[in-house]
């Protein structure tokens, strides 16, 4: 008799629509149904430019999902949380367990209790949670007096403390990082290696490429005008703002340049970018789409892609534009360098050195060939080490590792 298929609850704990929830919905186009039997359980129903909402993108795969409302903090959590931060101002350890604690009170714990009952009504063998350790304590909690088994799936740089690797190492079965470099953090910090694996997030190599002219067009750049560009959440992490200091930088040596700066995405840091811009009077240069879903049309009418962030996992823009032979430019950090062989594949910089940055824009900006090398060598890579392919049959093989209890 054929054995029964592995019964998985896919948790996501975010808050909006980005690279990791992309490569979960490619995972999900692709995973063995005759194997796996995945339903989802989401705290946000995401959506994202042209109302598409995750719930939407879920069904069209035939994928149940579940919801879990978030409630809003109470007051007496956020004056209490206040209160915390300047009485223990001197201590930021002592400061942060008193918040969590707090945080465990009126979020944490019944969140565990709902993710518990779903569990233990579907009976799944599995919770596979599809965001970092630091994010999911209520998934982890969730599964103790359950046959379920966790799979943790880190898919950034990793934010790790002693409870958090304490917790990993008494329930976590194994935890899937999208790069050698987030492994190698875990590791650090004191999870258990036996538990740990890279599998590199891919991409479909096959798909049909999009035509960035007409994009340019409404840009009104011509084939003279030399287009920058990023794609990501306008936040603090993603670091615009490096860019826009070196495209300072970059207008006051060469201010007879035709150049755009495109920013494709939206969040919290919108109004403080513009200002900076205009403050830098590069503002009819530098051009605010919001969130777009068609990243990669975007990425085919750059001439170079920006990611400067602080901190990535193995950043899935970044093959996309190697892909779409879209020069590279990003900060030396876990995942993004992995990916980036300077001079080689792209061009790296160490976090925050925008005078660097100003000279690799000039240097792409001034030489057509050279841009045309590092494209060649880093579509050459994506092509024969990251194909989607590889990333699901790796994340099959670890979810296909754990035995029913």
């Amino acid at each position: 008799m054929p054995q029964s298929r592995l019964k998985i609850l896919l948790l996501d704990s975010g808050k909006e629509w980005g690279g990791g929830t992309n490569s979960m919905l490619e995972l999900l186009k692709r995973i063995d149904r005759n194997t796996f039997d995945i339903s989802c359980c989401f705290y946000n129903n995401y959506v994202r430019d042209k109302n598409e909402s995750i719930s939407e993108a879920l069904a069209a795969l035939d994928i149940p999902i579940f919801f879990i409302p978030q409630a809003r903090q109470p007051a007496w959590a956020k004056l209490a949380k206040e209160a915390l931060r300047t009485l223990l101002f001197f201590n930021k350890k002592i400061r942060l367990k008193c918040i969590f604690a707090i945080d465990k009170i009126w979020r944490i714990n019944p969140n565990i209790q709902k993710i518990n009952s779903l569990l233990e009504m579907g009976q799944y063998d599995i919770l596979y949670m599809n965001n970092q350790p630091s994010s999911n304590f209520e998934g982890y909690y969730s599964t103790v007096g359950l046959p379920t088994t966790v799979i943790q799936h880190c898919r950034i740089e990793p934010l790790m403390n002693d409870q958090i690797v304490s917790m990993v190492n008494d329930l976590c079965h194994a935890i899937i990082s999208v790069s050698d470099g987030v492994q190698k953090k875990l590791v650090q910090h004191g999870v258990n290696p036996r538990i740990c694996h890279t599998v590199f997030n891919g991409i479909d190599v096959h798909q049909p490429l999009p035509d960035g002219r007409q994009l340019r067009q409404s840009f009104t750049a011509d084939e003279d005008t030399f287009v920058f560009g990023s794609i990501g959440s306008l936040i603090l992490r993603k670091s615009h703002h490096h860019i826009l200091q070196a495209l300072h930088l970059f207008n006051y040596a060469y201010p007879a340049a035709r150049w755009k700066m495109v920013m494709v995405g939206a969040g919290p840091e919108h109004q403080a970018l513009v200002k900076m811009a205009a403050n830098y009077r590069i503002l009819d240069n530098v051009i605010f789409t919001g969130f777009k879903s068609n990243a990669m049309e975007y990425l085919a009418a750059f001439d170079a892609f920006i990611l400067a962030s602080s901190s990535e996992g193995l950043p899935r823009v970044v093959l996309e534009a190697m892909l779409l032979n879209t020069p590279v430019i990003g900060s030396n950090v876990i995942g993004t360098a992995e990916l980036i062989h300077h001079e080689e594949t792209g061009l790296l910089f160490p976090y925050g050195d925008t005078q660097l940055l100003f000279r690799h824009f000039e240097r792409l900006y001034l030489d057509k060939n050279y841009r045309l090398v590092l494209a060649r060598n880093a579509n050459e890579m994506v092509r024969t080490h990251f194909t989607i392919d590889k990333y699901v049959a790796g994340v099959e093989a670890v979810l296909g590792s754990i035995k029913r209890a």
